[in-house]
């Protein structure tokens, strides 16, 4: 009996990475000298005794079906020994360290509706969130939006002939899901009027304290309505996060008139060249026009194409707009300066020290 306790497994975490790295990573692992890009969304990593694996990169959605992974899978046994990988901005990669695998499985990924690209100074996979497949605080979708934006600026993910990297992200409401505090162009769903709500049933769905506690911002208080337990919002508090709508069904915040998308520029995480940056409002609101969203799609690329035309080599969105300044950027690009542009938060982004870069 006591063997038998020692033998129990008490780790229920993630299981180690390492039991899933191809051997040539295994055996070279922290080795490696250098990498190149051979061609769009095809590069090579060189180790010091010499091995070489590499990379074929495909873009793919979010939202995969169980079919489309298994051709993924049929694909890496066929030509990688069975290993491929998801990056953290939903492009799928497959990993050999045999050459002559390279063209054949393009060919066959081409096939099923997987364009290669993504690598060096190109757009790669848009990260998104779920929105209206999912998600019940989305002020737009995520899928959708993404694929009419992606279908516009294909050639900039299978070829490389922008400045540098350009990264894209989108999240369906402010709670950023995504990654648009930190991405070249990001595109936020944003709600523009406070929740509204049932009072006869709010009660009877909701424990008033939970509600008043789920405010980031102490715009809700317990209030009598009609005689009936209810709640109140402060509207010039609201910040429009839908955590009350999270615990609360009685105070829904979707509406389909108010609710649209802004459009953010000059994040970044990278620390080459210049410390990280967090995005900037550019655009504040463009109306919801599924299911290709014209405008949001125009507006994106006008964006890439003003950037590309200007910017020096590797230079990023938001270094390119700190070099030429933010009132130089708005004329260029024609967008209109507004009230929503100035930031009148008490935590804005400049109190943050971002950098790894130290200064004494």
């Amino acid at each position: 009996m006591a063997e038998a306790m020692q033998e129990r497994r008490t780790d229920f975490g993630p299981p180690h990475y390492e039991q899933f790295l191809p051997p040539i990573i295994k055996e070279n692992y922290g080795k490696w000298k250098y990498h190149e890009v051979l061609k769009p969304g095809v590069m090579v990593h060189v180790s010091e005794s010499d091995a070489k694996l590499y990379t074929i990169r495909a873009a793919s959605g979010r939202l995969v079906s169980i079919d489309k992974i298994r051709m993924f899978c049929d694909l890496a046994d066929k030509y990688c020994d069975g290993y491929f990988r998801f990056t953290s901005r939903h492009n799928v990669e497959f990993l050999t360290p045999k050459q002559e695998n390279i063209e054949p499985l393009i060919e066959d990924l081409k096939k099923i509706g997987h364009p290669i690209g993504g690598i060096g100074n190109a757009i790669t996979s848009i990260i998104h969130t779920q929105g209206w497949v999912h998600c019940h605080s989305a002020a737009t979708d995520a899928s959708g939006v993404v694929k009419a934006v992606m279908d516009d600026l294909i050639e900039y993910f299978t070829e490389t002939k922008l400045p540098g990297k350009l990264r894209i992200a989108l999240a369906c409401c402010l709670n950023m899901c995504g990654a648009v505090h930190c991405s070249d162009i990001a595109i936020l769903g944003v709600h523009r009027r406070p929740p509204v709500i049932d009072h006869d049933r709010l009660n009877k769905m909701c424990e008033i304290p939970s509600v008043s506690a789920s405010c980031p911002t102490a715009a809700i208080r317990p209030a009598t309505v009609d005689g009936k337990p209810s709640v109140e919002v402060i509207e010039e508090r609201c910040m429009f996060c839908a955590n009350c709508y999270t615990v609360c069904p009685s105070m829904p915040l979707n509406d389909p008139l108010n609710d649209g998308i802004s459009i953010w520029v000059g994040g970044k995480v990278s620390n080459a060249r210049h410390e990280p940056m967090f995005s900037k409002l550019a655009i504040p609101f463009i109306p919801n026009n599924p299911p290709r969203w014209p405008e949001v799609t125009e507006a994106v690329r006008s964006l890439v194409e003003l950037w590309a035309k200007n910017a020096n080599r590797y230079e990023r969105m938001g270094e390119w707009i700190e070099r030429i300044g933010w009132p130089r950027f708005f004329k260029m690009s024609g967008i209109e300066f507004q009230k929503e542009h100035i930031d009148d938060f008490k935590h804005a982004g400049l109190t943050y020290k971002r950098s790894t870069h130290l200064t004494y």
